[in-house]
């Protein structure tokens, strides 16, 4: 790796720290109740929470599923996933939902199958047909308190701000990360990998993180925060080089996204391309997913941000290089062909920023990583001086907020705590269709 140079200062919107990044607002959040309820023989339900949602179909006092998480299967501006789990007896379920401002509720049945090693099920059902940029409010059978959720934008007109992390996990680290990211009222958050470390083996351990998701995860106005993820190696039973049903949790309850391969592409309006990647958990990192990688990439020139995400990082901050070694030699190359806005990375558990690289050397118009997973888990980093590509690290729980405005992003890293780690912004380099 050679020589690196002294960035120049960023420039950032007027207002833009004191108007989304109150130390005080962070600090003021209370983690007192947000502990997950217990795993009960009741079905997995839980006592709503607060009022707030009184206002939908039903009582405030009604009962809800304690394990509910929104994600996607498809495109974000005019569909929801509802997901959640379930006792194994239990009989078929429907979702009821209308626009905030709407009439008319609709319903939509959910599917059922079985949540392996376990007596329970998962339920899902998926809202079509919504109008983009719009709030609405939902049901489950009747009888759950009235829950809100928004759909995407189909336009970047506004400010559109996600949360990324990884390596979460269910100890009380992790809890804390939750209510941090929720406190920036996200349109959703993405955890890049090792969401439970239940290793494949322990359902147990993936509910309690669901269960941490679902009593954490909702923004100021209310609405539940949909939670995009990528594999890790504690989501596989061995970690590497497995067959699908190594996944025993992670890819029963997201193969609704993830039906066929370990990787794909969240497409959000005409702004925003999440490329998410399996490095070497179930899929292999060359070959057939390079190939796919290329042509995904190559289709979204004109997409105005343009996002990779994966677990074990290019260019890790803990481990030793050769860790990332094939993702160097197969995946770098198209990141710097296509020229990829931000690389997210994970899985050594520290916060890291890299210089924008290109054949990891220092190059103002190379491609950008952030990592590395320290959402609950924490190590070390490694000091610049042994790795000259790294720009920023530091010892520290945290989450990363990215903040879209027009074709730039400002990326600021979160501690625990409420401190600011980092903070730094990135521009497009194609050209967008939009001019």
């Amino acid at each position: 790796v050679g020589s690196v140079a002294t960035l120049a200062p960023l420039a950032f919107p007027e207002g833009f720290l004191l108007a989304h990044f109150s130390r005080r607002g962070f600090l003021g959040t209370s983690f007192s109740g947000l502990t997950a309820l217990s795993l009960g023989s009741s079905g997995l339900f839980a006592v709503a929470a607060d009022d707030q949602q009184s206002d939908a179909v039903g009582s405030s006092k009604a009962i809800g599923p304690d394990t509910l998480v929104l994600t996607w299967q498809r495109d974000p501006t005019t569909t929801m996933t509802v997901q959640w789990l379930a006792a194994a007896d239990e009989g078929a379920s429907a979702v009821q939902f209308q626009a905030v401002d709407g009439q008319v509720w609709q319903t939509a049945k959910a599917a059922s199958k079985p949540f392996p090693k376990t007596k329970l099920q998962i339920k899902r059902c998926e809202l079509t047909g919504l109008q983009p940029g719009t709030e609405y409010r939902f049901q489950i059978d009747g009888r759950t308190p009235g829950y809100r959720f928004r759909t995407m934008p189909a336009k970047l007109t506004d400010e559109f701000r996600f949360v990324s992390g990884g390596d979460a996990g269910v100890g009380s680290h992790a809890v804390s990360s939750n209510v941090i990211a929720a406190r920036q009222d996200p349109h959703f958050v993405f955890i890049g990998g090792d969401l439970a470390y239940d290793n494949g083996r322990s359902p147990e351990t993936f509910v309690k993180f669901l269960q941490n998701y679902s009593r954490t995860m909702v923004d100021s106005a209310g609405r539940l925060i949909p939670l995009v993820s990528c594999l890790g190696n504690h989501e596989v039973d061995g970690g590497y080089n497995a067959p699908r049903e190594a996944a025993t949790s992670y890819l029963p309850f997201f193969d609704g996204f993830y039906a066929e391969k370990t990787f794909g592409v969240l497409d959000i309006g005409d702004y925003l391309s999440l490329v998410l990647l399996d490095t070497g958990h179930v899929a292999s990192i060359e070959g057939e997913q390079t190939d796919w990688l290329a042509q995904t990439l190559a289709a979204r020139q004109e997409c105005p941000h343009l996002i990779v995400a994966g677990h074990v990082p290019c260019y890790p901050s803990f481990r030793s290089p050769e860790s990332g070694a094939k993702q160097r030699e197969n995946w770098c190359p198209l990141f710097e062909r296509y020229k990829v806005d931000l690389v997210l990375e994970h899985h050594d558990h520290t916060f890291k920023r890299t210089f924008p690289l290109t054949d990891g050397r220092y190059d103002k118009h190379g491609v950008l990583y952030l990592g590395d997973g320290s959402w609950g888990k924490l190590r070390a980093p490694k000091p610049p001086e042994e790795r000259p590509y790294l720009a920023k690290t530091s010892e520290a729980y945290h989450v990363s907020v990215h903040q879209l405005q027009g074709d730039q992003r400002f990326h600021v890293a979160l501690e625990d705590t409420g401190k600011i780690a980092d903070i730094t912004s990135t521009a497009s380099k194609r050209p967008s269709k939009r001019g």
